[in-house]
């Protein structure tokens, strides 16, 4: 006689982490209130509040755990890619996600924005995500030798958001993004 067992269940803070994902994405933070996340998570208001000082810990903590899935596959793995191939990668990745058909923008801005509160928690995680893609571009840029990395990367992760932006609104990314994406970095970098 088998004895498989069955998955076990998550427990109640990854029940809520895993609900604030799906809703504080695609309906906004402040379209979503503890009841309601309670119920999408199936746990009670005061599980939520075992695990979480209240809705601004849940919303900075989803976006500490989600993020990394988020931006993950934004970063290009072959260590031998050239740096502008790299970069655009970052495009075509946001293109790949946009076209799948659940895509809400940024999240992380998506959030600041909603928040209106630099200081906020989730603001200031969310800032880190975008501050780490800065870093990504900055480094790309200072390794094909633009004079000004930073003032590029800068650039790029603006380029970056409207692209996002603009998805989230149009579906996909237009070509342009990419384009005009490839065509920063190649005036930043000649020689």
């Amino acid at each position: 006689m088998s004895t498989a067992t069955a998955p076990s269940r998550p427990k109640p803070r990854d029940r809520v982490l895993a609900a604030a994902a799906r809703l504080f994405v695609r309906e906004g933070v402040n379209a979503v209130g503890v009841d309601r996340l309670a119920q999408e998570a199936e746990v009670s208001k005061r599980s939520i509040y075992q695990h979480f000082d209240g809705k601004d810990a849940i919303v900075a903590t989803m976006l500490q755990e989600y993020g990394p899935s988020v931006v993950t596959g934004y970063f290009e793995s072959d260590e031998e890619a050239a740096p502008r191939d790299r970069v655009l990668h970052v495009f075509d990745a946001l293109h790949a996600a946009a076209a799948a058909g659940d895509f809400y923008g940024c999240p992380f801005v998506n959030v600041a924005t909603e928040l209106r509160d630099r200081a906020h928690p989730a603001a200031v995680v969310a800032r880190g995500f975008k501050d780490e893609l800065t870093a990504y571009f900055e480094r790309q840029a200072a390794a094909a030798g633009a004079a000004d990395p930073r003032t590029l990367a800068i650039q790029l992760t603006l380029l970056f958001d409207g692209a996002s932006a603009s998805a989230a609104m149009r579906g996909g990314t237009p070509d342009a993004a990419r384009l005009a994406a490839a065509q920063l970095f190649d005036a930043a970098t000649a020689a």
